[in-house]
């Protein structure tokens, strides 16, 4: 019987700004795969690193962003890819950045915006990223998220 593999090479950051009343979630418009579509910040996670520290650095290189602070999102962002007959789970994070903090992006990306939740829940073209933003609207937005799931400033520190 042939097994289809389960693959964990990258990972997927939501970034927010704001208050509880008026947060705002980052959308970043792709130019490579998926050119065209919004999403969040997602990368791949190099060798000898952890997942959390590839979604700091994914972070800082696609938007030039140092995050205030990360969380475990403690949800995956799970899909199927046909073209490699696997399916990809990414452990989800989301990181906190100031107001005032200035996005630049890298060629990977055209455009971005700072958006509500509805209005990104409009704009992402899968399933699976808006459970995943309804998942953190919930836990991250309307709740204050366990204390367990932040990733340390010590262990954060490289």
């Amino acid at each position: 019987m042939p097994d289809i593999p389960i693959r964990c090479f990258a990972v997927s950051v939501v970034v927010l700004r704001g208050s509880s009343a008026a947060t705002e979630m980052l959308l970043l418009r792709r130019t490579r795969s998926l050119a065209g579509e919004w999403c969040q910040v997602a990368g791949g996670i190099e060798a000898g690193e952890t997942a959390w520290q590839a979604a700091l650095r994914e972070v800082q290189e696609e938007t030039g962003l140092v995050l205030a602070s990360l969380y475990s999102a403690d949800i995956c962002e799970q899909f199927y890819e046909a073209d490699r007959d696997a399916i990809s789970l990414l452990p989800v994070f989301v990181g906190y950045a100031g107001a005032e903090d200035t996005v630049t992006l890298n060629p990977e990306h055209s455009e971005f915006r700072w958006v509500s939740v509805a209005d990104a829940l409009q704009m992402v073209p899968f399933a699976g990223q808006r459970a995943v933003i309804r998942h953190i609207e919930n836990e991250f937005i309307h709740s204050t998220p366990s204390r367990w799931l932040l990733i340390s400033p010590k262990v954060a520190t490289p």
